[in-house]
């Protein structure tokens, strides 16, 4: 199969819900963060064979919101476009599809990511309502009309708020992580210690550039460029994030609204390519993509645990370790849903009894994850966050020198995925570290022979 590679990724800024996007649809969102892409790829959008997108709030009007956003971007007409939804790994699924159809050859270009607005979530009315309103296609006269309006009471008018509970069990992802978190003894003040830690983070990589995945988006009447993301607060502290009550189980509660993430807007696109065609097109890859997993869990016991199972699942398809992993981008719906999950690896109970292993899969170093700030943070756009996962990881390994980059999410009915990607070097790369390496093991001879005469 082809070899896939990660050329580079960017995103508009996140913003939280009800602000400055308020009046934007999420192909809007899309269109901004595909033409950032173009923008900053230089890449011919004749060369683009495809474009799969992830979105989970659908509005009618765009149904297929990736060819909505692709033409208005400026991408050719002959690119199909389709629109994949899996809860907050949507974007992880997109980018996934578009890994396979370049490995099997169906494509070379592909243009993946997802978008989110939040603020244009669809608010309809009830089902008795709708019922009314579907009859009501039939109407043709003056008196059926007539007849019609007597059958109308005001509670029809009642808007038909769209539900965050998990479909299947009724509980909220809240709930689910209060359930977690007591389940593997995370405590209120870890949560709140990692919450504190990602603000800081995202602040003080806002503070040095790092975060440069971001496109500026002017919007009408004044256009003033919105160029960072506004849920990043670093003044932060333990003990501001200690006085908010719990927002899910009022009594024993862990859960605040500082140690979960938001409701952001927002879009990610990324440029997959095959290897070949990179060359060919001159293109430089950031990374090469290695392998991926997707799982599914438990629904009542343990819907937020999908990153548990899916860092094991892909660990064992490469055959690689934790101690491998240089680089971890871990989506943070909540805080204590990203220490339990961290507590699982670690606890050789779980891996056993869950996996079936001897022990446990081992401790993630936290120095190593979410170094530039996380979902809980930045934001996360629901449809989108997997694209900020796999270019913030590939550009991790390039500022902090390191190989291999894993970056993992859950999301809701108990799934989870994970994937690993390799930074890329050119040939000339390569050889210079070959020789580096060369280099460095005739100094450290040298050393030793000098001990010895000495």
């Amino acid at each position: 199969m082809k070899k896939v590679v990660f050329i580079d990724g960017v995103r508009t800024p996140f913003l939280k819900s009800g602000t400055d996007y308020m009046d934007l649809m999420s192909y809007q969102l899309g269109q901004f963060a595909i033409k950032g892409l173009l923008d900053r790829t230089g890449i011919d959008v004749n060369e683009i064979d495809r474009v799969i997108y992830g979105n989970v709030i659908s509005n009618v009007r765009t149904e297929n919101v990736a060819r909505e956003a692709a033409v208005t971007a400026g991408i050719p007409v002959k690119a199909p476009c389709n629109t994949v939804k899996q809860a907050c790994i949507s974007a992880n699924q997109a980018i996934a599809n578009a890994v396979d159809s370049i490995q099997l050859g169906r494509a070379d270009v592909i243009v993946s990511g997802g978008t989110e607005c939040t603020s244009d979530t669809p608010i309809g009315y009830t089902k008795e309502m709708r019922k009314k309103l579907f009859a009501a296609q039939k109407l043709s006269t003056p008196m059926e009309y007539a007849k019609f309006a007597t059958t109308l009471r005001p509670n029809d008018f009642l808007p038909d708020r769209p539900s965050v509970s998990e479909f299947i069990t009724g509980r909220t992802m809240g709930q689910d992580c209060e359930i977690l978190a007591q389940k593997f003894g995370v405590t209120r003040e870890e949560q709140d210690v990692f919450a504190t830690a990602s603000h800081t983070n995202a602040a003080k990589a806002q503070e040095a550039g790092l975060l440069n995945d971001v496109v500026p988006v002017q919007l009408p009447p004044n256009f003033t460029p919105i160029v960072k993301d506004n849920g990043v607060r670093g003044d932060s502290t333990v003990e501001k994030m200690a006085k908010l009550k719990p927002a899910f189980d009022k009594y024993v509660g862990t859960i605040t609204a500082a140690n979960a993430s938001f409701l952001t807007d927002g879009a990610t696109a990324v440029l997959l390519t095959s290897e070949d065609k990179a060359k060919e097109l001159g293109l430089t890859p950031k990374a090469e993509i290695v392998d991926y997993a997707f799982t599914g869990g438990d629904l009542y016991e343990e819907l937020l645990l999908g990153p548990a199972y899916s860092i094991a699942a892909v660990l064992k398809q490469t055959g690689l370790t934790l101690a491998d992993i240089d680089v971890f981008e871990i989506h943070e719906a909540f805080a204590g849903q990203v220490l339990a999950n961290l507590k699982a690896l670690a606890s050789d109970e779980w891996c056993k009894k869950q996996l079936g292993l001897d022990k446990a899969i081992g401790a993630i170093p936290m120095e190593k994850i979410n170094r530039w700030g996380g979902s809980l943070a930045i934001g996360h756009p629901f449809g989108a966050t997997g694209g900020r996962l796999i270019t913030m990881a590939a550009n991790r390994l390039h500022k902090e020198g390191g190989k291999y980059a894993l970056l993992a999410a859950c999301a809701a009915g108990a799934h989870g995925h994970a994937m690993i990607i390799k930074k890329y070097e050119t040939t000339e790369q390569k050889v210079k570290n070959v020789a580096k390496n060369v280099i460095a093991a005739a100094e450290e001879k040298l050393e030793d022979l000098k001990e010895k005469i000495q």
